[in-house]
């Protein structure tokens, strides 16, 4: 019997490194994988490898720590001669209501930062109109029909902030300027400059454990999103198989 059948889990068979922001997240997505192999030591933290060789790495808080970290992670796999194939940034976040209530999972059909740029007297000018860098990645679009009818998330822009948002005027003045975004974290857009740094694709996930809105911590609900993280990948490792197989 394989390990799969074994443990009545899922898990791919190419190299996958799955990044969030902390090891609570982490051991959410470990929840639905083989039990961990082996720990790894990297500069700024450390790999839990799979049984079956998928990477789990906590990358860290915000979108800094996220990119040098997961760049970090990269860099050794690709040195070691086992570079990914590609980086999933996962874990809980806010969600926009009513589109993203509480417990619902979404995917991102884009990754975008949302307050990198300058704040002028007519508003707020992305990092782009400035003329430097982007603030937009976008996963591959089987990859993202894939992960969403496996896993029943919805689809739309999940925000990078630096910041969380904590007033109704920030949330709106976000919607406004996003009309497609469902979801908002720290992490996303870091890991996935450096996925795009090194050539790999990416794909984010998000469990909601709160309304983005006016900050109000008894409306949270973050065991309820870390168990929805844990089922929803458990549904998405094999469709994540799926996917290398047949649609790359």
């Amino acid at each position: 019997m394989d390990l799969q059948a074994q443990e009545g889990l899922s898990t791919t068979s190419f190299p996958l490194l799955v990044a969030t922001a902390v090891p609570v997240e982490r051991d959410a997505v470990a929840g639905a994988l083989p039990p961990a192999a082996e720990e790894i030591r990297l500069p700024g933290g450390s790999l839990r490898r799979t049984a079956a060789g998928l990477d789990l790495l906590a990358a860290g808080v915000g979108p800094a720590l996220a990119a040098a970290t997961t760049a970090g992670a990269l860099t050794a796999a690709a040195l070691a001669g086992r570079p990914y194939r590609l980086v999933v940034s996962a874990g809980i976040g806010g969600g926009f209501l009513p589109d993203a209530p509480v417990g619902s999972l979404v995917v991102a059909d884009a990754i975008t930062v949302a307050d990198l740029g300058a704040q002028t007297a007519d508003g707020f000018l992305p990092v782009t109109e400035l003329g430097f860098g982007t603030v937009t990645h976008r996963p591959p679009e089987s990859l993202v029909r894939v992960a969403a009818e496996a896993t029943g998330a919805r689809t739309g822009t999940i925000l990078t902030v630096s910041t969380v948002t904590g007033t109704a005027a920030r949330a709106a003045a976000l919607r406004a300027r996003h009309p497609g975004a469902l979801a908002e974290g720290m992490e996303g857009f870091g890991v996935a400059e450096a996925a795009a740094a090194h050539g790999v694709p990416v794909l984010e996930i998000r469990a909601v454990s709160n309304p983005v809105g006016p900050r109000d911590r008894a409306a949270w609900r973050i065991a309820d999103a870390l168990a929805a993280l844990t089922e929803g990948f458990g549904k998405l490792a094999p469709a994540l198989e799926s996917w290398n197989t047949h649609d790359q």
